[in-house]
This record gives C-alpha cells, structure tokens and sequence, in this order.
C-alpha cells in the first residue's frame, strides 16, 4: 500500500507521540515522512487543511493531532476538546479523499469506549454506551472518524483505517501540571517532593480506578505498522493488555523517583472510568505486534529523561 519513497504527512508529528513517530519512521527507512506545526497549518480551519494539501501533496496521511489532558483540562474545557477534536477530523478527511490521498490512518482513543465497557476491552464493544462523562466530548469527537472512514469507504471507496490508543507514557511526555496525564504528574510531584524533602503528596480520587498503559516507543512501532499493514475500517486497540490500579501505579512511581513520603487522597475529586485494559488480539493478528517494554523499565526511563530535562539549562532542552 505504501513503500519507502510514499510522501507521508504526521499530523501532530511535533508533539509527544508525534516525535516518535517520526524517529520510527526514519527507522524504517520511510525518506518522504514529514510533519509540520499548527502555526504553519490551523487544522480546525478549512482553508488552511486546504492550503496543506495543496501545498504538500501527501500520498498518505496518519493523522494524530489533538487537543488533549487530563481528567482537569477535560472538565476545564469540553467544549473547546469537542470542537478542535472534531474539526480537525472530519475536515482534513474530507479535504483528503478529494485531493486524491490515497491512504488515511486515524489515531484515536481508548476514550471512546462506554464507561462501563466489559474489561478487557474489545472494538466492538465501542458503541454499547456513552463514554465516561469527564472525558466523553473528546472521545465523541474522535469517535465521529470511525463513522466518517467507514462512510466514505462505502460511498467513495476511501482508503482510511483506524487505531485506538490507550494511556502513554515515555520520554517527552507533557509535565505541565495543568494539562498533563496521570503519570507525568506524578512523576513531576514526587521528584519535586524528593528534592524539597517533602514528605506529603495530594492524589486524586480513591486508587480504586484501574488503567492500562503503553509506552510511546511501542505505540510508535504500532502506528508505522498499521500504515504498513491495516485493511479495512474497523478499529484496533493498541495496549499493553496489562492493567494496573492507580493505588499501584501511585507506589511504582514512588520507587522510581525515590519518594518516600506519605499520599494524601483526596476522594472528591473523580477517578474517572472505573477500568481499562484493552483486548489487544486484534493487533497482535492484523499487525503481527504486540507491546515489548516492560513497565518497571519503560517508567524507569520517563523519570529519568525527565530529571535530565530539568537538570540542563533551557535552552539545551531536547523532546527525547
């Protein structure tokens, strides 16, 4: 479907997932994988997806970009989450199919799964309910591809397939504490705990909460696979298949940032979807991949890049 010299557009190819993305594809010996910044090209805006197209003629597109946080961004900004979410979408896979890209991959989220979705998760459990309500505008919004790949294979004969992605973690995550996800902040509290001498850390919610999570290099892996092999437009989870309790992952990070104080859980705040661990059969038969950094180790590697990054001076900072 693709070789070598296809010209590929990343989407969001400078963010988190992005920069692994594009060192995959330079792995696998992909010479034509380039991404750009929103300040070259506002995806939520039509004429500016217009003007990408135009401008660089991609064969292949795997669109990433999204807007994205934690339970608090999310609860912060919903409406904004929905919009640019959807926008950015539906748009660049209309504009797609009519410049004639001829393969179109969509990144999307284990967020749009029910609330209550029977553990372990499986794709055709997607549309037997509402997501969970912190969380659900984002994960509608990036549901809504799924419809619009399998619409326009049917009507236009589009070639746009779907993966679905559960918690990341790794080098290069986002540690800002107003948007970031639940592992960088505790990395980020307890390292800062650890050389403050502080012996107390806030958590939110009970601990009861369980989540999967995959370490960036291999959803990378996962993603240049999927280009590669992926037919139809059925999603496919891509996790770990592992699941542990936030109360476990709490006292993980503890152990690799040397904290050893107390937590304070503060039960009013929500715990999110009650579970998530992903059926990942799929991926394992269709991709012929599954996850291969352990957990222990894949964290181990994300505290230290980050004690890295806050060790150098700012203007020798790098991604990852």
């Amino acid at each position: 479907m693709i070789d070598h010299d296809t010209r590929i557009i990343v989407t969001g190819g400078a963010g988190f997932v992005g920069r692994h993305l594009m060192a995959a594809f330079r792995a696998h010996g992909y010479r034509n994988a380039v991404t750009f910044r929103s300040s070259d090209y506002d995806l939520t805006h039509e004429r500016d997806v217009e003007r990408m197209l135009d401008e660089r003629k991609p064969e292949a597109i795997v669109h990433l970009a999204a807007v994205v946080g934690g339970i608090g961004a999310n609860r912060r900004a919903p409406g904004t989450f929905f919009y640019k979410n959807l926008m950015m979408g539906a748009l660049l896979m209309d504009y797609a199919r009519r410049f004639g890209v001829s393969r179109f991959l969509s990144v999307g989220t284990i967020c749009s799964y029910p609330k209550l979705t029977p553990v372990p998760f499986r794709e055709e459990d997607l549309w037997s309910g509402y997501p969970e309500e912190t969380n659900a505008p984002y994960g509608l919004a990036k549901k809504m591809l799924l419809v619009q790949s399998d619409a326009y294979r049917r009507e236009f004969g589009f070639d746009a397939v779907n993966v679905l992605l559960v918690n990341l973690y790794g080098p290069g995550d986002n540690f800002d504490p107003e948007s970031s996800h639940v592992i960088p902040a505790l990395i980020r509290k307890c390292v800062e705990a650890a050389e403050a001498g502080s012996g107390e850390i806030e958590v939110w919610g009970t601990g009861k909460a369980t989540r999967e999570f995959l370490y960036v290099a291999d959803a990378a892996e996962a993603i240049v696979r999927a280009l590669e092999r992926l037919e139809g437009s059925e999603p496919v989870n891509l996790g770990s298949g592992q699941e542990i309790s936030i109360l476990d992952l709490v006292a993980a990070v503890a152990r690799a940032t040397g904290f050893a104080g107390r937590f304070r859980w503060d039960a009013a705040k929500p715990d999110g979807q009650p579970r998530r661990r992903l059926d990942v059969e799929r991926a394992r038969r269709l991709l012929d991949w599954s996850a291969s950094t352990p957990f222990e180790e894949g964290l181990g590697q994300t505290v230290a890049w980050y004690r890295e990054m806050r060790a150098a001076p700012e203007a020798t900072r790098i991604a990852f």
